[in-house]
């Protein structure tokens, strides 16, 4: 088959150990995310298959009718939002999905956390430059870590805050409150209360139309001036321009986020502002993490190659 794998920003891929996988067939790979619709086009005309890292380039149905070789798309991970099934269904395109793990993006999570609180970039920035001790973090034992959304990554994240000795407290859809109070954990009166009381506040939502937006200004205005805003999961879950209005306000006094309104990017507006820490979306971007996500996707479509049943989401 004749193979493309888009977005390979850190030229990775074909250093991974599932990569030896695609053996045998004709694979073209690319570092960089294009805008353009009909250079999208161009690049993926001649593809069998497309191999699609996560998020970072959306199917269309306008760019499906344009591709008359696709035939299937194999996804990291194991969500494809960004990809129209209505569509690849019309066109007969098959799309299957794999496994994802929430580890990586928990983890990054924390590691803001610390960052936010301890204010340990410019730190760092300050002892290169010659600069020793120039602000005082604040610590999280017996503070209230917010978390909004208890899936599998904010479950990891309330446990890690559990071992740091901080009090949780959760909101979220019902779901999520049932999950809490079985885990013993301590659910908010509202979605604001949780605004008001944490003094960290982790956001663990997946973007959905009814997730888009659910973070408002009045909400962040609500935050104490002392508090850190983590969000590791998607930049639409704040509405447009909010954060950075809210920053500049005080409240909340600080943020760290992994996820931007547009990515790639080098030029957000919340990049300028000093009470911010960001990091390019690593929360996924981790080597146990990229082999479990191209080895599902490589072995989805070695087995289609091969005639294998698969499962199509697209069907």
């Amino acid at each position: 088959m004749n193979i493309v794998i888009s977005d390979d920003y850190q030229d990775c891929v074909r250093h991974l150990d599932a990569y030896a996988m695609l053996n045998g067939h004709d694979v073209t790979i690319y570092h960089d995310t294009l805008t353009d619709f009909e250079a999208l086009v161009a690049r993926f005309y001649h593809a069998d298959a497309l191999v699609l890292i996560r998020e970072r380039t959306p199917i269309t149905s306008a760019l499906l009718e344009r591709l008359p070789n696709l035939k299937v798309i194999s996804q990291t991970g194991g969500g494809a939002a960004h990809v129209d099934l209505k569509a690849c269904q019309r066109q007969g395109v098959t799309v299957m999905t794999g496994k994802g793990s929430p580890h990586a993006a928990a983890e990054l999570t924390w590691g803001l956390v610390l960052c936010g609180m301890r204010h340990l970039p410019e730190e760092v920035e300050n002892l290169k430059a010659g600069r020793w001790q120039q602000t005082l973090g604040t610590g999280l034992k017996g503070r209230t870590m917010g978390i909004f959304g208890l899936g599998k990554i904010g479950s990891l994240v309330a446990r890690y805050a559990q071992a740091f000795e901080m009090n949780v407290l959760v909101w979220g859809r019902e779901g999520t409150r049932a999950r809490a109070m079985d885990a013993g954990l301590t659910v908010a009166e509202s979605q604001q209360d949780l605004f008001k009381r944490a003094d960290v506040l982790s956001l663990h939502l997946r973007l959905n139309d009814e997730t888009r937006g659910i973070v408002t200004a009045d909400h962040l205005a609500c935050m104490k001036p002392t508090a850190l805003l983590v969000n590791t999961s998607r930049a639409p879950l704040i509405a447009s321009g909010a954060l950075v209005s809210a920053l500049k306000a005080g409240r909340p006094g600080r943020a760290a986020v992994d996820v931007f309104d547009s990515e790639p990017t080098c030029d957000d507006p919340l990049l300028t502002l000093p009470n911010c820490v960001a990091t390019p979306h690593l929360g996924y971007v981790e080597k146990d993490s990229y082999e479990l996500y191209f080895g599902d996707a490589f072995a989805n479509l070695v087995a289609f190659s091969n005639g294998e049943p698969v499962t199509n989401l697209a069907s």
